[in-house]
């Protein structure tokens, strides 16, 4: 298919590559997803039982408490943290976990991410200049 890379805005800045995991669901990092494991715990969530380590995780939004944030961080630490995330839009409580943790973070891609991208495709998000890259 070769390379695509897609303009997006950057919110984190870094630079990081991996397969994606797709949820049509907002995350609350705290109580959906076990910060010592990172395995998504909240029953009712489409990623219920999945590990976001070292994924591309796209998800629409964060929702919840700001502690959120932290355990972003905690996942970060514990070294199971998804290598980057792309969000529809984010908001403060993604935004500053992603910061504080160094996971690159983007948002409102030129296309839409449900309609360019897949489970386990795998990508290159580089939010020092703001695309991602579709690797294959």
């Amino acid at each position: 298919m070769g390379t695509k890379k897609i303009g997006c805005r950057s919110i984190s800045r870094g630079v990081a590559q991996g397969r994606v995991l797709i949820s049509h669901d907002a995350i609350s990092f705290l109580g959906n997803v076990d910060p010592k494991t990172g395995i998504v715990v909240e029953q009712e969530h489409d990623l219920y039982g999945k590990s976001i380590k070292d994924m591309v995780l796209v998800f629409p939004h964060g929702k919840g408490s700001t502690v959120g944030s932290y355990v972003l961080y905690q996942l970060s630490k514990n070294g199971v943290a998804p290598s980057a995330m792309i969000n529809i839009e984010s908001e403060p409580i993604v935004a500053v976990g992603a910061i504080i943790s160094d996971i690159p973070l983007v948002d409102r891609m030129e296309i839409d991410p449900y309609e360019v991208l897949k489970n386990d495709t795998l990508v290159k998000i580089d939010s020092q200049t703001g695309y991602v890259e579709i690797l294959d």
